[in-house]
């Protein structure tokens, strides 16, 4: 779900965008399938899921979600880290724009799709030209994504209360974003996601 997230901290990382942009739609040990490094990219993806699923500062975020929304707090939550990425892009990622960052992602990532799974090369269809990643930074977007995704998948009905959960902890949503995404940053540069899932591989 969060998108803009993946392809701002494989680039940092000197990842490869497909990989950590396709690493949802892929099920199991990809090596063999895809090239290495493709298959780099969906495992720094993953590894940037486990450390993000399991920080005291996103467990922070879910509890501000009522109890009836918590279960599918993670969800909202992935949306709610790409709304203010979106947001403030011009103040986290100073040396280009984010319409010129997303163009040329686009262009990395389109003429390899045909190699993709289907259902990825389906989002592409939307994703790029509908703008998503520029509108995510829109609160209204983000009440529309989350209730396009309870009315596809009944059993996640309460993705759409849980957008009142995050307009009501708005402000405290978005200084645990600054707290947390720096310290993503840091560990994308310093290469740490790599080492991360080498060291679980080798368990």
């Amino acid at each position: 779900m969060n998108y803009l997230a993946h392809l701002h901290l494989a680039h940092l990382a000197k990842s490869s965008l497909l990989g950590n942009m396709m690493a949802d739609y892929v099920r199991g040990n990809p090596a063999g399938n895809y090239s290495p490094e493709i298959v780099a990219g969906i495992r720094m993806h993953r590894a940037v899921d486990r450390i993000t699923d399991t920080h005291p500062l996103v467990k922070q975020a879910r509890a501000l979600f009522r109890e009836e929304y918590r279960r599918v707090a993670p969800i909202t939550l992935d949306l709610v880290w790409d709304h203010f990425l979106s947001r403030y892009w011009h103040r986290i990622e100073t040396h280009i724009s984010l319409p010129e960052f997303l163009h040329s992602a686009r262009l990395i990532i389109e003429p390899h799709l045909c190699h993709t799974p289907e259902k990825f090369q389906e989002l592409n269809e939307y994703l790029w030209s509908q703008q998503w990643l520029t509108r995510y930074g829109e609160k209204e977007y983000i009440g529309k994504s989350l209730n396009g995704m309870a009315r596809r998948r009944p059993k996640l009905s309460a993705l759409s209360g849980s957008f009142d959960d995050f307009l009501l902890n708005y402000v405290e949503l978005e200084d645990i974003f600054f707290q947390f995404y720096p310290l993503m940053i840091d560990n994308a540069k310093q290469q740490f996601f790599a080492q991360e899932f080498t060291l679980r591989a080798s368990e």
